[in-house]
């Protein structure tokens, strides 16, 4: 192989310095319509509000460009986690503070994804919304697409969500709004982010 790394001529630790603040990859899990979307656009807000350099990846967009290849067998649903977290790596060398809203249903991709981005860069959130509240909200329709038969392998009903065994944090959207969900949140990445 032909291939040899370049080293980049500034590193992650001076783009930290010059945003002054550190990098991180914040990684929400759960059900589709669980509000992992909704939570981290709030939250990319909030930070933003506060001069901290942060950018999005979400599923929809990553399937529509990047990982348009991919269908979602088990197999290629571990590609998908795969190359978002190679994204996800090179967005926090950059500096800055990612947001991955992904199912990512499988715990051996979300280990995989924590090994690649470095665990002490990786703050794991896992959204947790009862399936029968995700079928309420059903804000892409997807659900009731389900039903009609027009899905299939859709995670939490006809292909597995394995519940994450160690998450950083537990976000119980149930009875918490958008709002209060995220102020949780901020209150807990701050910390992480602030430069020695």
């Amino acid at each position: 192989m032909n291939i040899h790394p370049t080293s980049y001529s500034i590193s992650q630790n001076e783009r930290e310095k010059m945003n002054r603040h550190k990098s991180i990859v914040i990684w929400f899990t759960g059900l589709s319509g669980s509000g992992k979307s909704s939570i981290a656009q709030e939250l990319e807000r909030l930070l933003f509000q506060k001069n901290i350099h942060c950018f999005p990846l979400d599923g929809d967009n990553i399937r529509t460009g990047l990982n348009s290849d991919l269908d979602f067998s088990d197999q290629d649903r571990s590609e998908n986690i795969r190359r978002i977290s190679e994204v996800a790596k090179l967005l926090i060398q950059s500096g800055q503070v990612v947001l991955a809203s992904f199912i990512s249903p499988f715990e051996k991709d979300r280990l995989e994804a924590k090994r690649i981005i470095r665990e002490h860069s990786f703050f794991e959130v896992f959204v947790d919304t009862p399936l029968e509240l995700c079928k309420k909200r059903d804000p892409k329709g997807l659900y009731h697409k389900v039903e009609k038969g027009e899905i299939k392998n859709f995670t939490g009903i006809n292909s597995p969500y394995e519940t994450p065994k160690n998450p950083d944090l537990i976000l119980s959207t149930e009875n918490k709004t958008i709002q209060e969900c995220t102020t949780e949140l901020l209150e807990k990445i701050l910390p992480l982010i602030e430069l020695e």
